[in-house]
């Protein structure tokens, strides 16, 4: 975790960060296509029980669920709804910001970053899977540790098969 970035060190924000990382043979645009159908009738790529499971809790205090789906089955846009996601940022090909619309006690993004990359004589592409938390208070720090452990079940799984997707697309 660290400190948000500009906040003075009494100011007591916190972001906790979540980040994983892939390297593979598949092109860029496969792998973009892989993020960029994320949510809806795809699913989040693993342990897809658990995303329902969350969803189901959202609607149970009056959240949106995962009822929303998506507009579109491939192609996204900013301010787009993917299941409890809004589109925030999108740079197309390489970087999608999504941010939770879930209620939490605090504020929650999910992003994903495509990049060519060159070690020596290798050349590949990175996917960078970035799941970030500002808690509100004692509250949102004590939802983020109760649920770290299942970031290591769905976190991991997820980025590897949006790499498989990708390297399925290339063959």
């Amino acid at each position: 975790w660290q400190k948000a970035q500009g906040d003075p060190d009494w100011a007591g924000e916190t972001t906790y960060r979540d980040i994983r990382a892939r390297v593979t043979s598949a092109t860029s645009e496969s792998l973009w296509k892989s993020v960029e159908s994320i949510g809806g009738q795809t699913g989040w790529y693993g342990v897809d029980f658990l995303w329902w499971v969350r969803g189901l809790l959202d609607r149970t205090v009056g959240g949106v669920g995962l009822r929303r789906g998506r507009r579109d089955p491939v192609n996204l846009r900013v301010g787009d709804a993917v299941d409890f996601w809004r589109v925030e940022k999108l740079v197309n090909g390489h970087s999608l910001k999504l941010r939770a619309e879930m209620i939490l006690p605090g504020k929650a993004w999910l992003e994903f970053t495509v990049e060519e990359i060159t070690e020596g004589s290798k050349k590949g592409r990175k996917l960078t899977q970035e799941a970030s938390y500002q808690p509100r208070g004692l509250l949102g720090a004590l939802y983020w540790w109760a649920i770290y452990p299942l970031h290591f079940l769905v976190f991991p799984r997820m980025i590897k098969n949006l790499v498989r997707s990708a390297e399925r697309r290339d063959s």
